[in-house]
């Protein structure tokens, strides 16, 4: 069975490569697809749509069986600026299934920076004074100590995502 991610982004590759050497015996290939939405998102909704769109684009592209997308945003809400995560999973014939993941407040200058129209990539690297903080740890694995990464946050998705195809799957 064939698994595209729609991105070329090291964390979220690393995370459904990872997911994949778990769950058993698959090909994967990876794509740059359109998210269809900002590049930052700052919504929940806006951020699923992102995963949907990623899977199903990467799952086109690349004539997999199964695409994979995974999305960044962040949100607001009356206790502040708080990084959101989700991932979908495309298969023909099937509604999209979706996940999300961990949730961790942000500083308040950091949320008022991307609310402004930064993308929090760029906040992000300056913020921590490295390079390509996305393609590593990401802003979770800064505001962990590195307890946990964006790989490994993503990854988390990814199980989600296949633990509810492989349920619906059974149940049919």
């Amino acid at each position: 069975m064939k698994v595209a991610i729609g991105t070329l982004n090291p964390a979220k590759v690393n995370a459904v490569k990872e997911c994949l050497d778990k769950l058993g015996s698959f090909t994967f290939s990876s794509a740059n697809v359109s998210s269809g939405v900002a590049d930052q998102p700052f919504s929940d909704e806006e951020t699923i749509q992102g995963a949907v769109n990623r899977a199903l684009h990467a799952r086109e592209e690349e004539n997999a069986d199964i695409g994979i997308g995974l999305e960044g945003g962040m949100i607001e809400t009356d206790e502040g600026f708080f990084l959101c995560n989700w991932g979908a999973l495309s298969v023909q014939g099937m509604d999209p299934i979706i996940a999300g993941g961990a949730r961790i407040p942000l500083p308040e200058e950091i949320g008022r920076e991307v609310k402004s129209g930064m993308e929090l990539k760029l906040v992000m690297d300056g913020y921590a004074n490295k390079e390509n903080v996305s393609h590593k740890e990401g802003a979770v694995g800064i505001f962990t100590g590195g307890l946990v990464t964006r790989k490994e946050m993503f990854k988390h998705i990814c199980l989600l995502l296949f633990g509810q195809y492989f349920y619906q799957i059974k149940q049919k």
